[in-house]
């Protein structure tokens, strides 16, 4: 009985790991005015005002390979090219939270 038990939950771990969001864990409305009072000057709406094609939207975060919660967390924290580092302005959880809004968006063709 106990190993039913065990195969179980064990299958609803993945089931639950393989159909959730990218960014699970994090609070996307904590991250909705991270974004706004950070990220909208250059990113309001999910487009991109330096580089028109590398915007938010979430064909162009798969385009670049940038459709995952490693990926932006990376892009916020160390910056890269016109973007600037944020690592040290905002803490990981700010980091996390305004990932979950930019994949939660994306999602929703930030609409």
């Amino acid at each position: 009985m106990k190993k039913i038990i065990k195969v179980m939950l064990l299958g609803i771990a993945i089931f639950t790991f393989a159909f959730s969001s990218p960014a699970l864990a994090a609070d996307a409305v904590s991250g909705a005015k991270v974004f706004s009072a950070n990220c909208a000057s250059c990113h309001a709406g999910g487009k991109n005002l330096v580089q028109a094609d590398k915007s938010l939207k979430k064909s162009a975060l798969e385009k670049y390979d940038m459709y995952s919660a490693e990926a932006i967390i990376a892009q916020v924290t160390n910056g890269k090219n016109a973007m600037p580092a944020f690592g040290k302005r905002l803490k990981p959880e700010q980091i996390e939270d305004v990932t979950a809004y930019v994949l939660s968006q994306a999602d929703k063709d930030w609409k």
